[in-house]
């Protein structure tokens, strides 16, 4: 079963990825961004994805739209419990590129 420190693990796995505080909670990001959040009474993250991916990311379970206008932005909760490490993995990255600088995210492509 995926655990929080295996999320903190792989977001810090990803180029130029650092963990600040966000409201109490940790988040991940590049180049100043949030990518990724840990709910901390919940096995759930919040991801920062393109609307097209979120929609066809989304499986109603694991993976979902957040909440109200945030969802619509891309913002979705997946919770990792439910995920295998594989998807997870592919997730963070997902998120990541998303606001990741172009010249990482081809520089991170290209390695």
């Amino acid at each position: 079963m995926i655990t929080r420190d295996d999320v903190r693990r792989e977001a810090l796995a990803l180029p130029e990825a650092y963990e600040e505080g966000h409201f109490d909670i940790p988040s991940f990001r590049v180049a100043k961004k949030i990518f990724c959040t840990i709910h901390q009474d919940q096995p759930r993250i919040v991801l920062k994805l393109d609307p097209e991916d979120q929609h066809m990311l989304a499986d109603g379970a694991g993976v979902r739209p957040a909440d109200g206008a945030w969802g619509r932005k891309g913002w979705t909760y997946a919770y990792y419990e439910e995920l295998a490490p594989e998807r997870l993995a592919q997730l963070l990255r997902l998120a990541w590129a998303t606001v990741a600088p172009k010249r990482l995210v081809k520089a991170s492509n290209a390695a």
